[in-house]
């Protein structure tokens, strides 16, 4: 495989990151980056965390960054996941409230600590932090017990002072959005999979609409409605397809749609196949009217969406 590192690759540009992804030689990794600059979205970092895991430690080939921003790099532990001695030394200070290095997830007890460490990167209150912690909380969780990665799930998270955002990344190299939803519903490729992903009430884990009490379609719907609310990008990325949620125009009226593809988006499919399944997520983090209301409007869009699927379920015809 080969990957390379530009001088920018966030959510904006996310496509044109992964269009450069190599992933034809399994066996192998070779990483390669700009020599002036390198700035990338959490993202980026726990899909080259998550492909260092796969690979034999003599088989990863990454020669020393030569740009001034390599530092990062250290400090955000991507050499330490890579087993390379990066040879910068620095000094490490506190990373509370600023960032969270990426951090490999595989149970409970990881998965508690990231949680409790991402609160500070919020600089919420605790009532609007609380839709957040939940909904990332449980799209890690999900990797941990449906992706059958043996690594787990690779996080980092970041936080923008200026722009007053965070931006976290989620990814991990199992079996992909398509095997997993495929064990209760059709998805006829990758696309058509992270369609059904990200419709509310819908879940890999049994046929019947609205999920079942410990998982209920509604993770990636509800994350997806947060950024659709605060105006960010989010970005979904498994097998040969992408899904990105685009900027929504500040003059348009804000709809929650439980059809990913009624929202102001791009999908991509042909892409460079990613074995298992990346998460990007932009959040402003601004306790405006909009976002005190959005979980209302959650709870009704994924209320209706599920109802509406079930009429149609009944109303399918019966041949004996």
């Amino acid at each position: 495989m080969k990957l390379y590192l530009p001088n920018s690759a966030f959510l904006g540009n996310f496509e044109a990151f992964v269009r450069h992804f190599d992933p034809s030689t399994t066996d192998s990794l070779e990483i390669s980056a700009n020599k002036s600059w390198i700035s990338v979205h959490p993202a980026v970092l726990t899909m080259v965390a998550a492909l260092g895991q796969t690979i034999q430690k003599n088989k990863i080939k990454c020669p020393p960054f030569e740009a001034k921003s390599k530092h990062y790099f250290e400090r955000m532990r991507l050499f330490e996941f890579l087993q390379i001695k990066s040879g910068i030394t620095m000094t490490e200070h506190d990373p509370t409230g600023r960032f969270i290095p990426i951090t490999q997830i595989r149970n409970s007890d990881s998965l508690s600590k990231f949680i409790t460490d991402m609160i500070p990167l919020l600089h919420l209150a605790p009532e609007h932090a609380e839709p957040i912690r939940y909904i990332v909380s449980e799209l890690v969780r999900n990797v941990i017990e449906h992706s059958e990665s043996p690594h787990g799930a690779f996080v980092a998270a970041q936080y923008y002072k200026k722009s007053n955002a965070i931006r976290i990344g989620i990814a991990d190299t199992g079996i992909g959005i398509k095997s997993s939803i495929s064990r209760s519903h059709i998805a006829a490729d990758d696309l058509s999979a992270l369609k059904l992903a990200l419709t509310p009430g819908i879940t890999g884990t049994t046929p019947k609409e609205g999920g079942t009490a410990l998982n209920a379609g509604a993770g990636l719907f509800f994350i997806k409605s947060i950024a659709t609310v605060n105006r960010d990008f989010f970005v979904i990325y498994s097998g040969s397809a992408l899904y990105k949620l685009l900027k929504s125009r500040s003059t348009k009226r804000l709809s929650l749609h439980a059809n990913p593809f009624e929202d102001r988006h791009t999908a991509l499919s042909g892409l460079p196949h990613w074995q298992g399944t990346v998460v990007g997520i932009d959040l402003a983090l601004d306790e405006n009217e909009a976002f005190t209301k959005f979980l209302d409007r959650v709870r009704e869009t994924y209320s209706e969406a599920v109802r509406t699927r079930r009429r149609e379920r009944h109303r399918r015809p019966r041949f004996l």
